[in-house]
């Protein structure tokens, strides 16, 4: 059986997994300058790998992992008054090295040592080996959300910097990371890791919880602190402080990582019978002068990098705007549940660029998207770099809806020759005098485009703008809309890049 990371990630989080035994011995006094001292200390020395574990783990099968669940009564606080419960994963398969995680109360540390009994397991999975070394892969947070006296999970770390939330009644789709280094360059991507976590235990009747995590890699360290506050959306606060150990040519902060197969604009490409196949659909910008643009997401047969360029964004997310069942009709994957992320900078962030890297896939085991803040000015080594910003994850970007949005684009081959168009903007107080009343303003810099035709759309009570163009041998065309009216926005900026 063929798998990818990241179907395996989704199924491993689908698991009734839960763990044991912490260690009552506090280790040492406790805050964040703590971690931030621990990440300076790895940056003056040189990188070195985490030891792996024992081969009989790492030659578990997809299946055998799968058949080994943590006990719901071994999670950390289990039993307590206190709000949260944390289960952890045991290492093996994609997770090759183990994490170490200790608990902070009344301002000291205490390990929470791995035990095989905070597992069951099969009788088809081998006797694994045991030892003070080994730990754990990652950790899930728990919570009582909508099930008085049971708590739902809503967060997850596992796997290099990844982790992952979600709001309530959702199910786990994309994923962010601590860093992203060197995404899509040709002599490959870095991938740091988090090594080392601190869960500050929360007081009775608390309603978020404090994660720190310690980053390492050959390139860079890092100390994050993570606020998160689970929901109707969950909210993180993370606050990061990054130390050079080299040169950084090509850094991604806030970095978002999702999967894109098809929609209505590549339908053809896929023998499939879903309508369509996407954790998200679109990336949305809310640029430094207040314009807010959507890009919808493609999935090309080459890669493709496209440079959004801003100074001091005021946010950024991949989003997922389909929340129908009949939108994909996957009555298993229920793509529409999936949650949107959306990146709110604090402080000055300065020049760069909004990063989307689409990587060409054709199956949707594959996280195949990737969107990011890079900065104009790389890190030099030696440098620190402090930011924070601000994550939700919900249904949708957590600012006013101040023009009406693009909910839908549809593209297929013209009658007359070309390509044609289609672009459905949602129902907004700027739409309801019709179509008559404004203005669609429809641009490329590499083709024309037939003047823009706007209807109203009788199923979405919204408008439609519907335009061709002719891309001739051009194997990749710039495209451009907004509608406007009385010379103001009236809508967002929906960009478009087709290849052939």
């Amino acid at each position: 059986m063929s798998l990818s990371r990241r179907r395996f990630l989704a199924s491993a989080s689908a698991l009734a997994l839960t763990g044991p035994a912490w260690a009552t011995t506090p280790l040492q006094a406790f805050d964040r300058n703590l971690v931030v001292s621990l990440a300076e200390e790895l940056a003056a020395g040189p990188y070195t790998p985490r030891e792996m574990v024992p081969q009989e783990w790492r030659d578990l099968t997809y299946e055998q992992y799968k058949l080994i669940r943590f006990r719901p009564e071994a999670a950390l606080w289990y039993g307590t008054e206190t709000p949260f419960n944390v289960d952890f994963f045991t290492p093996g398969l994609y997770f090759p090295r183990t994490v170490k995680v200790e608990t902070v109360e009344s301002g000291t540390t205490t390990p929470v040592m791995f035990d095989m009994s905070m597992f069951e397991k099969s009788e088809t999975v081998p006797v694994l080996p045991v030892d003070d070394t080994l730990g754990f892969s990652g950790l899930r947070l728990r919570t009582e959300m909508h099930r008085p006296g049971l708590t739902d999970e809503f967060c997850v770390f596992q796997g290099a910097s990844y982790f992952r939330a979600i709001g309530l009644d959702q199910i786990y789709g994309l994923s962010a990371r601590g860093l992203a280094l060197r995404t899509g360059d040709p002599e490959g991507e870095e991938f740091p890791d988090f090594i080392r976590f601190w869960l500050e235990r929360p007081e009775p009747g608390q309603r978020n919880m404090i994660v720190h995590a310690l980053m390492d890699s050959p390139s860079v360290t890092g100390a994050y602190r993570f606020d998160i506050r689970p929901g109707p959306a969950c909210v993180m606060e993370v606050e990061a402080t990054l130390l050079a150990r080299e040169a950084l040519p090509h850094v991604g902060l806030g970095p978002l990582t999702s999967m894109f197969l098809f929609d209505e604009t590549n339908r053809d490409r896929f023998d499939d019978f879903r309508p369509a196949v996407h954790d998200s659909d679109g990336l949305m910008i809310l640029n430094g002068n207040g314009e807010i643009l959507w890009r919808p997401l493609a999935n090309p047969k080459t890669l493709q990098v496209s440079s959004f360029l801003d100074s001091d964004p005021r946010g950024f997310g991949l989003m997922q705007r389909a929340r129908r069942l009949s939108d994909f009709a996957d009555l298993e994957a229920h793509y529409h549940r999936r949650p949107s992320l959306w990146v709110e900078p604090r402080g000055d962030w300065g020049q760069g660029a909004v990063t989307l890297v689409e990587i060409p896939a054709d199956q949707e085991i594959y996280d195949n998207i990737v969107a990011y803040w890079r900065p104009r000015i790389p890190y030099e080594a030696g440098a620190r770099i402090d930011l924070a910003y601000r994550l939700t994850w919900g249904t949708q970007a957590p600012i006013a809806a101040d023009y009406a949005r693009v909910i839908n684009t549809r593209m297929g081959r013209h009658l007359h020759g070309g390509r044609i168009v289609t672009v459905d903007f949602a129902p907004h107080p700027l739409l309801e005098a019709g179509p008559e009343a404004l203005v669609a303003e429809v641009s490329s810099p590499d083709v024309e485009t037939s003047t823009g035709v706007l209807q109203r759309n009788p199923e979405t009570g919204g408008l439609r703008l519907a335009f061709t163009f002719e891309p001739g041998e051009r194997t990749l065309v710039e495209l451009r809309a907004q509608l406007r009216k009385e010379d103001q926005m009236a809508s967002e900026v929906w960009l478009y890049r087709w290849t052939a």
